[in-house]
């Protein structure tokens, strides 16, 4: 057969003519690529679920699936480079989550399922893109224990926002004691603050009401104890030994470090109000629609 030229379209596929023999033919294999992309395209991004695309197609829910499986996530090339990133992790339920490392308000350029949050997935995440090549010049993160040790060597802000609704969880909206009235009233200043400020106003708040923090209590019938006021005193020690991390973007302004964690929190919200469309997704499902939003490609 000799050359082909272009002859219109049927059907949304291409059909072709070849111009010795006149012999026509469709480009089904392009066509097939194209149905699954738009339907994936729809899936992922316009939120139509399997009944909605079964209907539009005029095919079952069982084809559909079938062509959603099929379609291929593009890979994203990003050249590496000196960065600045938040790392989190979100949550479905207690046993599947995603642990996400992000460029605030660029793109995520890291991610993976995970059934709980450890400290070795955020080491593996690190090494990971450093072994890409990636330089990390300051990390954003949540505050959870052992977080801060995961980004060492490395100037590592924690989330103020985290820090503020941890302190809330200790002392609530509404303190019943002097000492947690007073507290929060501290914590809420933190956004308007600087680390001198903050340290000085926290240690003076410290020295009036150490011995109050203090106070134990005998359990009755057998030799324990625990800390009376053990709220207002876990709020405090919080607010204290996170200190060093929570004015880290004062320090170095010329990093633009985010004081919080919100671009990431952001993305975590668009996440989960798209897979909650598609209920009950088997795992490798809800991980594939998952990679395609974090990937944040449209088209």
């Amino acid at each position: 057969m000799g050359a082909a030229k272009r002859n219109g379209r049927r059907n949304g596929l291409r059909r072709y003519k070849c111009v010795t023999c006149g012999h026509q033919f469709q480009s089904e294999r392009r066509g097939r690529k194209k149905i699954v992309k738009n339907l994936w395209r729809e899936y992922a991004w316009r939120k139509q679920n399997l009944s909605e695309l079964a209907e539009a197609t005029g095919k079952s829910s069982w084809w559909v699936r079938k062509k959603l499986d099929a379609a291929e996530l593009p890979v994203r090339l990003t050249a590496p480079r000196p960065v600045v990133i938040i790392a989190d992790t979100t949550f479905w339920g207690r046993e599947y989550g995603v642990t996400v490392f992000r460029i605030p308000e660029e793109e995520n350029i890291w991610w993976q399922e995970v059934e709980r949050e450890l400290m070795a997935h955020y080491h593996y995440g690190r090494k990971i893109l450093e072994d890409r090549g990636w330089t990390f010049l300051a990390a954003v993160v949540d505050g959870r224990r052992g977080l801060t040790g995961v980004f060492r060597g490395v100037p590592t802000q924690i989330c103020q926002f985290h820090q503020m609704k941890r302190v809330t969880t200790y002392l609530t909206r509404k303190p019943e004691t002097l000492a947690g009235m007073e507290l929060r009233t501290i914590m809420l200043g933190l956004t308007k603050s600087n680390e001198k400020e903050f340290s000085g106003t926290l240690e003076e708040w410290h020295k009036k009401y150490k011995d109050f923090i203090s106070q134990k209590t005998r359990v009755f019938g057998c030799n324990r104890w625990h800390y009376t006021h053990k709220n207002v005193r876990s709020a405090y020690l919080s607010l204290k030994n996170n200190l060093p991390f929570l004015f880290t973007y004062q320090k170095h302004p010329e990093l633009k470090i985010p004081n919080t964690t919100n671009s990431l929190d952001g993305m975590f919200t668009q996440l989960k109000a798209r897979l909650a469309i598609h209920r009950g997704l088997r795992r490798d499902r809800r991980y594939k629609l998952i990679s395609e939003i974090l990937n944040g490609r449209k088209n």
